[in-house]
């Protein structure tokens, strides 16, 4: 904020020229003892805010991620003005943001100025491409096959503020579909709106080694590495939220779905030296899900893509409805630091925890794929990739595709190579590591056999080296783990 003190300062609205400050001068007040300095805090009143740059945004979308107010008192060391330079940049809308102060119309009265400049906001949102390898259950390598995931979104129509967006996602005989609606201010209240539209053609796959099954489907009985659910899904979430502060909000979401899926009769594999039942986590033919979701979120990133300080923080508690065939609660919490270092090289360390209690569906479960950076995550609830995760440390994690307990602990460190205005806005190297877990309650209970001592400790590292480049277009992250999943630390040691 010494920019906004600069300025002030240069206007000549300062308390020698406040009525307080003619007091002051008639009686002086004795002299601090040394070697106590008083710090003098600069206030204006608020007389206005002026916006400057916003051609396409209308200025209310603007003044919504302001809570500044004309008549208020202006503070020009309040932490909460550079809180709303970065709200602002984090809407997307903006690739500049600038807050100073000009004179007002009487003494001891400021304008709040901002200026921006505006961005493209018809924006790439998420891309996934990449290459999901397959085998079979005697750990025997078969061709890989491509998958590819977009969503994109004008996140300003019309200058409103409203995003409209869609999403698509295919892998070997899947298919995922996305619509959505989000408006930052329904109707012009505090309040947010928001609708989604999912629609999953999909299967997945179950059992670890030695698989054998019986199946309803012919397509089904074909495969025999692994025992396939195939489902298709259908359904919506409604939900709002509002702002508490100027850094934190909360939301509440509410999503149906009719699921219809197609579950072999019976199926066992092994896991460690001993042969289960596969739990496919789904109930056969139609069930519905209804379930609610409340969160919480902190946020004083200074921005959305290449951040370079600030934290974001979310904690949300989901739970199954009545009405839904599937009851459970979920609990889950991250936490995401961000620290710029003086030669401008960024760290950045992230935390997550998360447990679910009861009968969730697998697609709600905690996939191993999203944890590790060897594996590809879901694109919109799909998993592209059989394999199990690479299991550096031969524990006995690699027993676990799908869990109802997760941790992860990553470290990230960012080296900027290039700063662009134009198409590129930025470019940026980055390195990261770190260690994770997934499990469920009956292999914490009853540790596969075959299996000693740390190796019953379902952990495992990650890690991952490529580019992320924030673009007119959107953030775009090139990662290279996918490739170094698919080499020699692909085939988990397996007991």
């Amino acid at each position: 904020m010494a920019r906004l003190r600069a300025i002030a300062l240069a206007c000549g609205l300062f308390a020698a020229a406040a009525p307080g400050a003619a007091r002051a001068a008639d009686s002086p007040p004795p002299p601090l003892p040394a070697p106590a300095v008083q710090k003098a805090r600069v206030r204006y009143t608020l007389e206005g805010i002026e916006l400057r740059g916003n051609a396409r945004t209308a200025g209310r979308v603007v003044l919504r991620y302001v809570k500044f107010r004309a008549g208020d008192l202006l503070d020009v060391d309040d932490p909460e003005l550079e809180l709303t330079r970065y709200r602002l940049l984090g809407t997307g809308f903006f690739a500049r943001v600038e807050l100073s102060l000009r004179k007002g119309s009487r003494r001891g009265a400021a304008v709040l100025v901002i200026e921006v400049e505006e961005r493209n906001t018809l924006v790439v949102q998420n891309l996934w491409l990449g290459l999901a390898a397959d085998e079979d259950t005697a750990g025997n390598a078969r061709p890989l096959s491509a998958f590819l995931g977009l969503q994109a979104a004008e996140t300003n129509l019309a200058g409103t503020g409203i995003t409209l967006g869609a999403g698509i996602g295919i892998a070997a005989d899947q298919l995922a579909l996305r619509t959505s609606f989000f408006d930052p201010s329904f109707v012009g209240t505090g309040w947010s709106a928001a609708v989604t539209l999912l629609y999953n053609d999909a299967r997945d796959f179950f059992g670890n080694r030695d698989v054998a099954f019986e199946a309803p489907n012919v397509e089904q009985r074909e495969v025999t590495d692994y025992a396939v659910v195939a489902y298709r899904r259908f359904g919506a979430t409604i939900g709002t939220g509002h702002d508490l502060t100027v850094s934190s909000s909360f939301g509440l979401d509410y999503h149906l779905e009719q699921i219809d899926a197609k579950v072999p009769t019976v199926a066992s594999h092994m896991i460690g030296q001993t042969r289960e039942p596969i739990d496919f986590s789904i109930r056969p033919g139609k069930s519905v899900l209804s379930k609610l979701r409340g969160t919480l979120t902190y946020d004083t990133r200074d921005a959305p893509f290449l951040t370079a300080r600030g934290t974001l923080a979310q904690a949300a508690v989901t739970v199954g409805i009545p009405g839904s065939d599937y009851g459970f609660q979920k609990f889950e919490a991250t936490a995401r630091r961000w620290w710029r270092l003086p030669w401008r090289h960024v760290v950045r360390v992230e935390a997550f925890a998360g447990v679910i209690a009861g009968e969730a569906p697998f697609f709600e479960q905690f996939y191993v794929g999203d944890f590790t950076d060897l594996l590809p995550d879901r694109i919109l609830d799909l998993a592209p990739d059989r394999r199990q995760p690479p299991n550096v440390l031969g524990t006995d994690i690699v027993e676990v595709r799908y869990g109802d307990i997760a941790a992860r602990l990553e470290g990230e460190y960012r080296v900027p190579i290039y700063t662009g205005r134009e198409s590129v806005y930025g470019v940026d190297l980055f390195a990261s590591a770190g260690l994770y877990a997934v499990t469920t309650r009956r292999l914490l209970d009853r540790p596969p056999s075959g299996y000693e001592g740390l190796a019953r400790v379902p952990v495992d590292v990650t890690y991952n080296l490529g580019l992320r480049v924030d673009t007119k277009l959107g953030g775009v992250t090139l990662a290279f783990s996918n490739l170094l999943g698919l080499v020699a630390a692909r085939h988990g040691e397996r007991k």
